[in-house]
């Protein structure tokens, strides 16, 4: 349960440490892979404000606040933001840090 946690947060950064709209756009568009604890989840955003991770076990919203993604899902129901970095394009991977720890995110 705390790894699936950790997908959400980090999902949530995903979408989100200084990023620019332009990285979130990247991000929200083409969808990423998060790669934590020697997993590779794809992670997949629809324009409607909502993603599916881990083969639809978990879903949730999305909608983007300035520089910052915010996410809810079925396994974090409270919402979480976090900056992304400067611009990303798809192929570019980086990490992200969140309380459970340190994901590689790569824009699809």
């Amino acid at each position: 349960m705390r790894f699936l946690s950790a997908i959400t947060t980090v999902a949530a950064l995903a979408f989100a440490t200084g990023a620019t709209g332009d990285t979130l756009q990247e991000v929200t568009t083409k969808g990423i892979i998060l790669s934590a604890q020697g997993m590779d989840i794809d992670v997949t955003y629809t324009p409607d404000g909502k993603f599916t991770a881990m083969d639809g076990q978990v879903t949730g919203t999305w909608r983007i606040d300035g520089e910052k993604l915010c996410t809810s899902s079925n396994f974090e129901p409270a919402e979480t933001c976090v900056a992304y970095p400067k611009d990303k394009k798809s192929g570019d991977s980086f990490d992200l840090a969140s309380p459970q720890g340190t994901a590689t995110i790569k824009i699809k």
